[in-house]
């Protein structure tokens, strides 16, 4: 099936969320601001999206289910299956990967900087499969969006987009005890004049609950959290979550 363009969820998932979210402030007697705020969101998004005024976004949903500890989802068939094409995973299965990332790579422009975002992991109804949708991207144009796999042959986790042919491939390993993925991103680089070459390079994707509000864009030398990102990028290797061949 066709995914969305961006991360905006539809109208009828959107109604489904605000009635569960109105149940839930109700239940605890709680306020629309202690929720944004344990969220981190805005209390204009969340008055916004509650009044059926805008969608909720993947990543909104993700925080406020984080911020409740419940599904805010509309249930679905205890049956709901990926395709074949993607390792035939059950939705049961692969709850524990669904959340929000930071991700971390080497910046393609600045080999001494980090390149670090926002990627949201969620299951899509639409699809019957999870996918992943990045956000807070310096380069906003390059956002990716896409379909996640995981075979039981190879045990690793594919993070793949499709743009009319046009492939990038994210190989991550199964996660740490700490809910890290760590692996390899191959996709193309731009240069002068649109010219697209070939990139490889060690990726992290660390889980965002708990931890302190991360730095997103071009983390470089002297920045308080470039040692935490590098030494994350640094772990790809070092711990053998992939193997760099041939290179000189």
């Amino acid at each position: 099936m066709t995914l969305l363009a961006d991360d905006d969820l539809s109208d009828d998932h959107s109604r489904i969320i605000a009635t569960r979210v109105r149940e839930e402030l109700a239940r605890r007697r709680s306020s629309r601001q202690r929720l944004a705020d344990e969220a981190k969101i805005s209390i204009s998004t969340l008055e916004k999206a509650l009044a059926g005024r805008r969608p909720f976004t993947l990543a909104t949903l993700i925080r406020l289910e984080q911020a409740l500890g419940v599904s805010l989802r509309p249930i679905e068939p205890a049956t709901a299956q990926a395709p074949e094409s993607l390792g035939a995973y059950s939705r049961a299965a692969v709850a524990w990967l669904e959340g929000d990332y930071l991700t971390l790579r080497p910046s393609f422009e600045d080999p001494h900087a980090v390149f670090a975002y926002r990627t949201a992991i969620a299951w899509e109804p639409s699809a019957s499969c999870l996918v992943f949708r990045e956000a807070a991207r310096l380069d906003a144009s390059f956002t990716q969006t896409g379909q996640v796999s995981l075979p039981n042959q190879s045990g690793h986790i594919y993070l793949t987009t499709n743009d009319r042919g046009q492939f990038r491939l994210v190989t991550l390993s199964r996660p740490t005890i700490a809910g890290e993925l760590f692996g390899l991103l191959s996709t193309l680089q731009s240069g002068a004049g649109g010219h697209l070459t070939p990139v490889a390079a060690p990726i992290a994707y660390l889980p965002t609950g708990g931890r302190t509000a991360p730095t997103f864009g071009r983390v470089a030398p002297g920045d308080e959290r470039y040692e935490l990102y590098r030494d994350a990028l640094r772990r790809v290797v070092r711990e053998s979550f992939i193997r760099m061949v041939g290179a000189e």
